[in-house]
């Protein structure tokens, strides 16, 4: 009995030298085996599990971003960033937006008309896939608002086409946000209070508690809670947000266990900004960089009552089972149901002397959308001729309904002096009534099947394999008049097969070099959930191919990590007008895109770390023409709009004392074009935050943070050539959070 417990002993303190995940089992078979004396009592299985301590990077965090085999970053023949709870809290991400930053290339907006907007290797919002808990609603770019983060345990993104993962679209990537669920590893409170800038405050409550004792079924309980309040920086703006996630784990054996998972969302935005308009030119259209007037930067022009309002509620019934140390079965069954209002004067264009604001485009509309669906994924790990060899495979199927309730106006609701001014309650603009009327209704049936491998030939070679096939039936109601265009029922069928072929080799354990080809299938316009008679009349899906090389790897003894990726992305099949024809459309068009990318985290010294990214991107139309005065005109070599070539983060954090840690932040975006034609857009910009914090004993941490330490003027979100989507000013907030 002395050599077992020198033996637990050993592994115990054996485990903090070793850099990955170790596990010593040992049986009572194994004492019976050794032993040299009797009798003795038998044991239990008995393991004792030790894990390093994950850089910055979480190269070796498993990751459900980047594959179903619960593959790391390091083990896994893609781009894959994991940004977990501790970087949330450490560079003050207030929302699911903010979380992005800390990601290579990603440039995040919310501008009301499509505030999910996210650019992602040189691809925007319609192309990209973002999910919450690995199920994507499929109306990203307005689906994806930026919730405020409380609620959320990490953010996890994987470069380039996905769609052999997560289903159609993701050609640029795919963004995955991930909920706190209760948790097995004890009881504990957390609290924060906020207070800073345009009298925004926040207020959030968390708890994790084992119910009962320990014997027989085990439940654990975990609830978040989080009110956020503020003014805004537009005049007249306010916003109030509630969120909330409750989860019940009950482990019904050791082998089954059952999550239960609730959220809820409620945000209601009052006169919400929509945008500053641009100074014109004396004659012609606006031509390089787009300017603002003097005194206009907090100028609010939407109604006196304008609004935003969202209300979301999800559920999760998860039943995870194991049948042997090699296999095991995990079902998902999800209900989503948003509602979702707008009401607001959407358009401000100066007129030609510049002397005053027009406002037009009014808009009543109304979303209402619910997702029910059930996955069933199933895990074996096996041996193949020697070779290690892990699988996953399984089904998904959903139903995705979505109603709008679209009640526009082309009309001039007013001009007005754009210093001073007031402007009238929505519903007094003539032709607005209240109550909401149907247009259509888009249904969008989904049945996926998908299978995954990783095998390793050797030691350091791993061929990484996915595919996955979908049969998607869209189907269109129409509640108005029918016309040609809009006849009163269609449907069209898909069914899309991707897949991906990867290889890594590993130099050392911290070492490794990639090669990846991923294909991806992505609607012809837009979403298909808002999908028209006329977008999808006459094309399937378009198509999505990228090929990846690169590397990650530790240097300097482990005290730092790093990656860099180069890819090519090609999407083929664009709708573009006829050259021939300029009132359709037909499917040649072709975008590409390629880059590099570099991330790094370095452990200067023991209270000095340093942590940045870069990204380098060359996105262009290959075939693409657009319609200028009813002509077709060739848009051939031009930049996609909205989209910087490159974009660097960098951040720094010093621990002055034990108790006291200051840190500072750079964020570099370069210039966008606003159109196609690439004539206009935004000039690059630079922002600069710093932060500094206090450890009190045993009550939690007090922090001060500055962002836009320089208040610089710039815009988040460029896509026309009446108006920017200005980002914020600089800012200051005050906090305290705790853990008991």
């Amino acid at each position: 009995m002395k050599k077992i417990a020198l033996a637990v002993f050993l592994a115990c303190n054996s485990g903090l030298l070793v850099a990955e995940e170790v596990a010593v089992e040992i049986t009572a078979e194994q004492v019976q085996a050794n032993a040299t004396e009797a009798p003795i009592t038998q044991l239990e299985p008995m393991q004792i599990r030790a894990e390093a301590i994950a850089s910055s990077l979480l190269l070796d965090t498993p990751s459900t971003a980047g594959s179903r085999l619960d593959l790391t970053p390091r083990e896994t023949p893609a781009s894959v960033t994991i940004v977990d709870r501790s970087l949330i809290e450490q560079r003050g991400a207030t929302n699911t937006q903010e979380i992005l930053k800390s990601v290579p290339g990603v440039l995040a907006a919310s501008p009301p008309g499509s505030a999910g907007s996210v650019t992602y290797r040189g691809f925007g919002s319609s192309s990209l896939t973002q999910m919450f808990n690995g199920i994507t609603v499929q109306y990203d770019a307005i689906a994806a608002r930026p919730v405020d983060s409380w609620i959320y345990d990490r953010v996890e993104v994987v470069g380039g086409p996905s769609t052999f993962l997560f289903g159609a679209g993701a050609v640029g990537g795919s963004i995955n946000n991930i909920t706190k669920t209760a948790s097995r590893l004890g009881d504990f409170t957390q609290a924060r209070a906020s207070y800073g800038s345009f009298d925004t405050s926040q207020l959030s409550f968390g708890l994790n508690r084992q119910l009962g004792d320990d014997v027989g079924v085990k439940n654990y309980l975990r609830a978040d809670i989080n009110r956020t309040n503020s003014n805004g920086y537009a005049e007249g703006n306010e916003r109030e947000a509630w969120s909330g996630a409750f989860s019940l784990l009950t482990d019904i054996t050791p082998n089954l266990s059952h999550t239960l998972a609730l959220e809820y969302q409620n945000e209601q935005d009052d006169r919400i900004y929509w945008g500053t308009p641009l100074l014109r030119p004396a004659s012609g259209p606006i031509v390089g960089n787009g300017k603002i007037a003097d005194g206009t930067r907090f100028k609010n022009y939407n109604s006196a009552d304008g609004i935003y309002e969202q209300t979301v509620k999800w559920g999760r019934s998860i039943i995870d089972f194991k049948l042997n140390d090699a296999t095991s079965i995990r079902n998902t069954f999800y209900h989503y149901d948003a509602l979702r209002d707008y009401r607001n004067v959407e358009v401000y264009k100066y007129n030609a002397t510049n002397t005053a604001v027009v406002r037009s485009s009014p808009l009543l509309q109304r979303h209402d959308q619910e997702v029910d669906g059930d996955r069933v994924e199933l895990s074996y790990k096996t041996d193949i001729g020697g070779m290690k060899s892990d699988w996953a495979a399984g089904f998904d199927y959903n139903v995705n309904r979505q109603t709008r309730f679209p009640r526009s106006l082309t009309l001039n609701v007013s001009t007005v002096n754009p210093y001073n001014f007031t402007t009238e309650k929505f519903f007094d603009i003539p032709g607005m009534v209240r109550g909401f009327n149907p247009q259509r209704t888009n249904r969008v049936e989904t049945l996926a099947f998908f299978l995954e491998n990783r095998t390793k030939f050797t030691d350091q070679l791993s061929l990484v394999t996915g595919l996955r096939h979908d049969k998607i039936d869209l189907s269109v109601k129409n509640h108005q008049a029918a016309t040609a265009t809009n006849p009163a029922y269609f449907d069209r069928k898909y069914t899309p097969t991707t897949g991906r072929v990867g290889l890594i080799y590993d130099f050392t354990p911290t070492a490794n070099a990639y090669v990846q080809y991923s294909t991806a299938a992505d609607p012809p316009a837009g979403i298909l959930t808002t999908a028209a008679f006329t977008q999808v009349r006459d094309f399937d899906l378009t198509t999505g191919k990228q090929i990846e090389i690169g590397s990650k790897f530790d240097f300097l003894e482990g005290r730092g990590s790093a990656t860099i990726a180069a890819y090519k992305i090609v999407r083929k099949n664009l709708a573009t007008p006829d050259p021939n024809n300029t009132g359709t459309t037909i499917p040649v068009g072709q975008q590409s895109s390629r880059g590099i990318e570099l991330a790094a985290s370095m452990k200067v010294t023991d209270d000095l770390t340093l942590q940045g990214n870069y990204s380098l991107v060359d996105a262009q139309y290959d075939k693409f023409t657009q319609v200028v005065a009813g002509k077709a005109v060739s848009r051939v070599g031009n930049a996609p709009t909205n989209t910087p070539t490159s974009i660097a983060n960098a951040w720094f954090t010093y621990n002055i004392t034990p108790t006291l840690q200051a840190g500072a932040d750079v964020r570099y975006v370069s210039s966008r074009y606003g159109d196609v034609a690439n004539t206009f857009g935004d000039a690059s910009y630079t922002l600069f935050g710093a932060f500094a914090s206090y450890k009190l004993p045993k009550y939690g941490t007090l922090t001060a943070r500055v962002r836009n330490l320089t208040d610089e003027v710039y815009a988040a979100s460029v896509t026309g050539d009446q108006m920017f989507y200005l980002g914020a000013p600089r800012s200051y907030e005050f906090g305290w959070q705790a853990e008991f």
